[in-house]
Formats: structure tokens, sequence, C-alpha cells
């Protein structure tokens, strides 16, 4: 009996979240250095190695191999009404094998010598009293005071795997390459980190130019092309004696 659905709100279907801050490398070990020993190599781990909140906190030692320079994410920690839960990852792709710059091997071999629990099912970040690690717990107490030690504008423990993630596609890897390690098994999300910066765009563009300057200078026609000109203006230059 109603022609127009009087709940139907314009643009309401789409989502339109603000630009989060892509952190540069030294803001990322310039926050380490401020989150304190204990949590320094979570938060390297989390931008190199391109993982969540909850596969960092469900991380073993038996998860690490440091040798093989390789991280295994076969589960993640949940929080639910207060409770927390060891389950598997959000998709199968989830599931994955990730390895890491040799760059920050020594951090994560002296926090399994420091902080890490005892035995190869030990967690591989946990409280300062050993109790696994709750996402509102350690934001209020621990990473809201580091970022602003460490001088940055506000932000979410998310942004280390969203700088990863913008890292990881400036090194050129394919779109596959990206969705397994990111553990998408859509190209949705890594669609995203494969748009360009402003001075990649600036590479492109020169790049561009160089080819077809390239181009045109091996160009047959284009070479006819100056032989005729540099004829004609010689010709002008000696006179009418020249013809």
């Amino acid at each position: 009996m109603i022609r127009r659905n009087p709940c139907r709100i314009k643009g309401a279907g789409q989502e339109k979240s603000p630009e989060r801050p892509v952190l540069t490398i030294p803001q990322v070990f310039a926050l380490a250095d401020a989150i304190g020993q204990r949590y320094r190599a979570l938060v390297l781990l989390a931008l190199f190695g391109s993982l969540r909140w909850g596969e960092l906190a469900a991380l073993r030692r038996s998860d690490i191999d440091l040798d093989a320079r390789t991280v295994s994410v076969t589960r993640q920690l949940t929080e639910v009404s207060g409770h927390l839960a060891f389950g598997p990852p959000k998709s199968d792709a989830g599931k994955r094998i990730i390895v890491i710059p040799d760059l920050i091997v020594p951090d994560l071999r002296w926090h399994l010598s420091c902080f890490a629990k005892p035995g190869d099912d030990g967690l591989l970040f946990t409280s300062p009293t050993g109790l696994p690690l709750r996402h509102g717990h350690f934001r209020s107490r621990v990473w809201v005071k580091a970022v602003r030690q460490a001088g940055l504008p506000a932000l979410h423990f998310h942004d280390l795997r969203h700088a990863g993630n913008m890292l990881t596609a400036a090194t050129r890897a394919t779109l596959h390459e990206l969705m397994d390690r990111m553990g998408h098994s859509t190209a949705r999300a890594a669609l995203i980190y494969q748009h360009g910066s402003h001075a990649r765009q600036h590479e492109i563009a020169d790049a561009l130019g160089q080819l077809a300057k390239q181009q045109m200078t091996d160009s047959p026609t284009a070479n006819k092309g100056k032989r005729s000109k540099a004829t004609g203006t010689g010709r002008a230059r000696r006179g009418p004696q020249a013809s």
C-alpha cells in the first residue's frame, strides 16, 4: 500500500570510515621503545607480521620458529562478555604461516628468554601477572600512555596491522600474496592496500615519461622526422646556394 519505503535512508548502505593513519617505520620503533620491554616484541610483530590482536594474544612458544623466521597462526583469543576463549581464526584463510624479517628476530629471541610462559604451549605474550592479554586492560594501562609518550596521534592497536599491510603492498606483493599474509579469503580487503602512495604515483608517471621518450627515440618515424627537420634547418642556415 505504501509505494515508498519510509525506512530507506539515502547512502545508509555505504560505510564511510575515516582514513586511519599510516605509521612510518621510525614512528613504530619509537612506539616500541616507549611501550617498554615486555610489549616491545608485540608491537614489532603486529607490524611486520600484519597480525590481528586476537592472533597475537593467542600465540604460543611452539608457534615461533626463529631459525626459519616463521610464525604459525592457528588460533585466536576472543573476549565475549568478559570471558576469554581460544578458538580458530576468523576463516580458514586465517590459518597461515608468516615469514618475518630478520630485523625483529633478536627482539623476539630476547622476549622468549625473558617474558614468554615456559613450555611449548606457553603463551608468547601475557600480562605482568602471566595471564592472557585483555585488549581493554592493555589499551588503558599500557597502550594510551605509550602512544602519548612516543609523541604520536591517537592510535588504535589495529593501526599497526594496517601499517604493516601498507608496507607489504609497497614491496610490490601481488594480490594473492597480500591475501595470504593478511589471512583474508576474499580479495576485497587486500585490494584496499594496493592503492599507490602519492610518491609512488610520481614514480609511475616519471617512468611512463621515460618509456615514452625512449620509444619516441627508437621509433623509425620519429627518427625520419628528426632527419627531415635537421636537413631543412641546415639548408636554411647555409642559404640559397645550398639548394
